[in-house]
């Protein structure tokens, strides 16, 4: 197989893909994109992605972007691993956990974090963080009471959705949420720190200059 190049961010949802790679133990190379930078609107990388995005994977000149369809790409060009359930039933599970936090986590946090992008006057963009604010605290407690019944997405089994579901919680401690994590989202803080003891995410973390839950 071909090394994979993955362009990412620190700390951004890219580091879902950055972990799969780990995971499968896939040949590949980093290429980080600079956001504070504004290096996403480069000339450079709009020719990578000219959605102007992270994530961005690419194998030889053949070049994948969005992370459901990046870390399913990746978790089946390795398929003994086992990190994509093939059983209908998992599969469709498995895609409605990415689906869910592509479409609708990630879109409420975004209006907190660029709110600016939503409204124009300070008041506005105010509110439309704070009402953002609340609609994740609704949607983060939603995650919660679905980990609550095993120790991974799918139950007893692994998957890509663990990984992306990091992501999210991550984002839960940081400044722009700073929910205390661990308090008021225990189910999910535990899955979070099952998954820190392993070594792919250790690596990944290390690489992008994160702390691991604890």
């Amino acid at each position: 197989m071909n090394p994979l190049t993955l362009y990412y961010a620190p700390g951004a949802c890219s580091l879902a893909a950055h972990i799969v790679l780990e995971e499968v133990g896939a040949r590949f190379e980093l290429s980080r994109v600079d956001l504070s930078a504004n290096q996403q609107h480069s000339a450079e990388y709009l020719r990578v992605n000219p959605k102007a995005r992270v994530p961005a994977l690419a194998d030889g000149d053949w070049v994948l972007t969005e992370a459901p369809a990046i870390l399913r790409y990746v978790a089946a060009r390795h398929p003994a691993v086992g990190l994509w359930p093939w059983d209908p039933q998992e599969e469709a599970r498995c895609a409605e956990w990415l689906n869910w936090l592509s479409s609708t986590i990630h879109v409420a946090f975004v209006r907190v974090r660029r709110a600016a992008r939503f409204a124009t006057e300070p008041r506005a963009v105010d509110d439309v963080a704070a009402t953002a604010k609340k609609a994740c605290r609704e949607l983060w407690g939603a995650v919660d009471a679905k980990l609550g019944s095993g120790p991974w997405a799918l139950g007893e089994r692994y998957s890509v959705a663990d990984p992306y579901l990091l992501v999210y919680w991550t984002w839960g401690r940081g400044p722009a949420l700073a929910f205390d994590m661990a308090r008021d989202f225990p189910h999910w803080t535990a899955h979070a720190r099952r998954l820190s003891a392993r070594p792919a995410i250790k690596r990944a973390f290390a690489s992008e200059g994160l702390t691991l839950p604890s």
